[in-house]
């Protein structure tokens, strides 16, 4: 083995971590178990580094991620270690296996697409694709037209990709996640039949088959074999967020484990509405003959002790998990707060209040967070924070690709290298005026009945007001150009159909154009549509969420969305039963044990100080049997009298002089005024 002076930095458990196995001619199986803020990253960066610096070859080297942002910012760190370590850099370019699960699925089906039934040129459909061609077979099959309601798109999209992902039969679906769609199971098994045999027609994955197809392939022991021989070394992040399909994908890719490194942490384990399951990590050493080792890294390097000291009461009481106590040499007396207040308005205010005053004594905005379990429970604090002219950022909302001029342009794109994707041309013809979705349908099937639709558009007769626009969609459809060129005769297309359609073309053409500078960075077309299918940008417009002329604004996220993140002040909202633990999460012991964890997730965000709202009344919205109510609260059954000595318990209340006198208002006459607006 090489001089490893570039490991010195690490503590001992990291460092085992990253040797393990490494001089060794296959490494055996390896499970790093990841706490919270215990430098995950580091480790697995730096193991990777450790094998190249002693002799691995990178190209034989198989990193999967839950990002392709996480496993380019693994491969720059890569990149950095091994400049220390020899002097000269691996460049992350040459790890050729760095991706998400979904991406290298694509990319080994379609490099095997002929020895394995597909066309080379196959569409990825996101999900909003999938659930329109999910609503064609539905309205196809007439289900849009029975007497009862039948589930819409999105629902029964979400079924199937529940049926795949978590490898359950569909009756075992209905009754354990949609309960209410029981009725319809032999119409559903006749929909998903009708939506593979369509996707197969147009020759068309969804994101599901991407797990779904490489899963298949891969029972085939001969290609498995295949498959698994071209890395020597398998290493997969966040594998407690990993679903059946993922867990039998890497058992057939190393069926003996050599070779195999996954770094996770039962305890974050919080995606179960995804099919995740947290089976696979709890299960993962005895899946193999010696059992795979197991490190655990428990020194955490981002929060203070009384932090997780509450944390680990918190987990400490899960049914079943690796037993780990996270430490830290980062001392404080400043235990965690458990806040009493009245209602949701005022642990609203009594947060605003406490940011603030952060904020006057050096705590920028952007390193406060206030957590929640569903993004309703911070309308509340929103009117406050907009009251008070706080300026925040609320992470969810519309992704870059849900914009629809930017939806427009990639089904072009798409229509373009696939023409059989009827979805796609669903679309891109109703953009043309005078083009309905009935003579789009009579298109399509005309095309459907020919060996080469793209060929064959110019033979097609449009209605008499699209005929004006029908020859510079052909054009652009069949004008030959080299990649990226082909993406500015799109947008040069679209743009006349953006100025018509869209008031504000302005921002959404600089959408465009940053879209087309995205795209001189992919080596072809089919690379581009895909890796923007898979991981697509974050929105950059007003259009795709808040515009922030501040340099300074508070986040507001979503436990789920927080997961990976820090900040120096934490506030979580809501933490009483129903909350957290949502109603919806306690049906079974698995979902309890979930919502625990989602607990100690948000908890394990904070650096320096965390708070957590307890309102005795909160509002509970969308509730079918009861309706939406006020209701009466009790602190979360996950802080029990007997671990709540690791909290300082307090009651708060607004002083009535903390809220400004408002003179009374002048008496105006509304009528009038409007009268005279219109005058």
């Amino acid at each position: 083995m090489a001089e490893a002076a570039y490991l010195d930095k690490l503590n001992d458990g990291q460092r085992a971590a990253v040797e393990f196995g490494v001089g060794d001619e296959i490494s055996p199986p390896l499970l790093v178990i990841a706490g919270a803020g215990s430098g995950k990253t580091s480790t697995l960066a730096h193991r990777v580094a450790h094998l190249l610096v002693n002799g691995a070859d990178p190209r034989r080297i198989l990193l999967m991620t839950f990002s392709r942002r996480a496993a380019t910012e693994l491969a720059r760190r890569v990149e950095r270690i091994t400049v220390q370590a020899m002097g000269t850099a691996v460049a992350g370019e040459a790890l050729t296996w760095a991706g998400t699960f979904h991406g290298i699925g694509a990319r080994i089906l379609r490099e095997n697409a002929v020895s394995v039934g597909l066309h080379p040129e196959f569409s990825i459909h996101d999900r909003e694709d999938s659930a329109d061609l999910m609503n064609l077979c539905r309205h196809s099959l007439g289900f849009s037209r029975m007497e009862s309601r039948f589930p819409a798109k999105g629902t029964c999209l979400s079924i199937y990709s529940r049926a795949v992902n978590a490898e359950e039969p569909l009756v075992e679906v209905l009754r354990n996640r949609f309960p209410w769609c029981g009725g319809w199971e032999t119409e559903l098994k006749q929909l998903f039949a009708a939506y593979v045999a369509t996707k197969q027609e147009q020759n068309v994955l969804d994101y599901d088959d991407l797990l779904l197809a490489w899963a298949q392939v891969m029972t085939d022991r001969g290609f498995a074999a295949h498959i698994g021989a071209a890395w020597d070394h398998v290493l997969v992040d966040e594998y407690q967020d990993t679903n059946r399909l993922q867990a039998r994908i890497l058992k057939a890719l190393k069926p003996d484990g050599r070779g195999l490194t996954v770094v996770g942490d039962d305890a974050q384990s919080i995606y179960a509405f995804r099919a995740a399951t947290v089976r696979n990590i709890l299960d993962f050493p005895a899946g193999f003959t010696p059992p795979a080792s197991v490190i655990t890294l428990d020194r955490n390097y981002r929060s203070t002790r009384p932090i997780l000291d509450a944390a680990n009461a918190v987990i400490g009481l899960a049914r079943e998990r690796f037993t780990k106590n996270l430490w830290t040499e980062r001392v404080s007396d400043q235990r965690p707060r458990v806040v009493t207040v009245a209602s949701e308005a005022e642990q609203a205010r009594y947060i605003a209040n406490r940011i603030l005053e952060d904020r006057e004594t050096g705590t920028r905005l952007k390193d406060q967070a206030v957590l929640f379990r569903t993004s309703s429970h911070s309308i509340a604090l929103e009117a406050e924070l907009t009251r008070r002219n706080v300026p925040y950022v609320k992470f969810g909302g519309l992704k870059f690709l849900d914009s629809a001029h930017v939806k427009d342009l990639m089904s072009f794109m798409r229509l373009a290298r696939n023409p059989r994707d009827r979805v796609a041309g669903f679309r891109v013809l109703q953009l043309i005026p005078g083009i309905g979705p009935k003579v789009a349908g009579r298109i399509l099937d005309a095309l459907d009945l020919v060996a080469d639709p793209t060929a064959a558009l110019a033979e097609v007769s449009p209605p008499a007001p699209a005929a004006v626009h029908w020859p510079a969609f052909v054009s652009a459809m069949t004008t030959p150009a080299p990649w990226p060129a082909t993406f500015g005769l799109a947008r040069a297309w679209y743009e006349p159909h953006l100025d018509r359609i869209h008031e504000d073309a302005d921002s959404r053409r600089a959408d465009l154009l940053q879209l087309e500078q995205i795209a001189t960075g992919y080596p072809s077309a089919e690379a581009f549509l895909t890796e923007l299918t898979l991981d697509p940008p974050s929105a950059t417009s007003d259009l795709a969420g808040p515009s922030l002329k501040d340099e300074d604004y508070l986040i507001l996220s979503t436990i789920h969305s927080a997961k990976g993140q820090e900040w120096k002040s934490v506030y979580l909202l809501n933490v009483v039963d129903g909350c957290i633990p949502s109603d919806l999460g306690t049906g079974t012991t698995e979902e309890l044990e979930e919502e625990r964890r989602l607990l100690y997730v948000a908890m394990t965000r904070a650096k320096d100080q965390l708070t957590l709202g307890l309102p005795l009344r909160f509002y509970v919205a969308n509730q079918a049997r009861n309706g939406d109510r006020h209701v009466y609260a009790t602190r979360t059954r996950f802080i029990p009298k007997e671990i709540l000595d690791h909290f300082d318990v307090l009651t708060w209340s607004p002083a009535r002089q903390d809220a400004p006198a408002r003179p009374a208002p002048t008496p105006i006459d509304v009528a009038a005024s409007l009268r005279q607006m219109w005058s």
